[in-house]
């Protein structure tokens, strides 16, 4: 499979992130979670995206303000200076105006820049929340490989995904998945989810063997654990 970087293109009202690969003949428009991505075969000209997205663009404002509607109240306004948690540490969100650029932490700051027009509380948290997955992605993947043969298992793959109430599950052919709002929380407990996660390759429940092969691997779960419980509510955008 051939997937290139992806691109990005101003929709006036929302960003659309251009995905080229090999594997499709035909374009598809997504709208996950509030964030639009077109998954286009490798040659597409910017053009025929362009008429794409302007002959969807009822359909895609529709479905974003479905999300919006549907997302729990947040707390956060996502304007210039406001913090955001990034494994336990605050960092500050600088939005600057020009063609759309994705989410970099540079120099102690998460920058995103996108068109005058496009300074909108979605836009931005839809570009933090496709910054936090693709961290999940390297972070996570790291995790597991390090703690995998502490854990003596080796999983079948990793995916990142968007659960309500969990932080992580192990699926039956051994994939293991994991929600990427864990990145906000500390180091420490980002470990215990993974660990968690890799010991129900072996114990598929949580009985006493399960945890007992926790505390092998990290004898301060139960912290972690607690910790989680406690602040879970905060490790929203």
């Amino acid at each position: 499979m051939a997937v290139n970087t992806p691109e990005y293109h101003d929709g006036h009202g929302f960003i659309a992130e251009i995905v080229r690969t090999s594997r499709r003949k035909t374009a598809d428009i997504r709208v996950e979670e509030g964030a639009v991505s077109v998954v286009v075969p490798t040659d597409t000209p910017l053009e025929k995206i362009d008429q794409l997205l302007k002959a969807k663009r009822t359909w895609i404002r529709d479905k974003i303000a479905l999300h919006q509607s549907l997302q729990p109240a947040s707390d956060k306004a996502f304007v210039s200076g406001e913090a955001f948690s990034y494994l336990g540490r605050n960092y500050r969100l600088k939005i600057e105006t020009g063609h759309f650029a994705p989410v970099k932490l540079v120099q102690g700051r998460l920058r995103v820049q996108v068109p005058e027009d496009g300074n909108k509380p979605h836009v931005i948290r839809n570009a933090l929340v496709r910054w936090y997955k693709r961290q999940a992605e390297q972070k996570l993947a790291e995790k597991v490989n390090r703690y995998a043969s502490a854990v003596g298992v080796k999983p079948a793959g990793v995916r990142i995904k968007t659960f309500k109430s969990r932080w992580g599950s192990c699926t039956i052919d051994g994939v293991l998945e994991f929600n990427w709002k864990i990145l906000m929380a500390p180091n420490r407990m980002v470990d215990y989810v993974v660990i968690h996660e890799l010991c129900h390759l072996i114990h598929h429940d949580h009985s006493a063997a399960f945890w007992r092969e926790v505390e092998r691997v990290m004898p301060d779960y139960e912290a972690c654990k607690a910790w989680l419980r406690q602040h879970a509510h905060g490790l929203e955008l």
